[in-house]
């Protein structure tokens, strides 16, 4: 069974208790919670993580990258923060590896 790596970013941890009007009231355990269901109806294992770091965000980018090679995962979703618009070592980790990811955010700045 293949694994989906689900990596979140700096201050995700605070998730359904900081501005709440932005990022909503759901927490991280939530949104794991949801993740989980979408796995196990695709038939993948979930490995879910946060990090405030870069450094070891950039760790399990390369970590993902032995497991594609090893034909163990289905891919990344990654949720990197501000790092987002920061990072040039995640940028460069995710083109080293050549892994299967989509980036996402949870905040709409349309919505408001």
């Amino acid at each position: 069974m293949k694994t989906a790596l689900i990596l979140n970013g700096p201050n995700l941890n605070l998730l359904g208790t900081r501005e709440p009007a932005v990022y909503g009231i759901q927490t991280l355990a939530d949104v794991q919670a949801l993740c989980q269901t979408a796995c196990a109806a695709q038939g993948f294992t979930l490995d879910f993580r946060q990090s405030n770091s870069e450094g070891t965000l950039v760790d399990w980018i390369h970590e993902a990258g032995r497991m594609q090679a090893a034909d163990q995962l289905a891919g990344v979703v990654l949720n990197a923060g501000a790092y987002t618009h920061t990072s040039v070592a995640l940028h460069d980790a995710i083109k080293g590896t050549g892994i299967a990811l989509i980036e996402l955010h949870i905040s709409n700045v349309h919505a408001r």
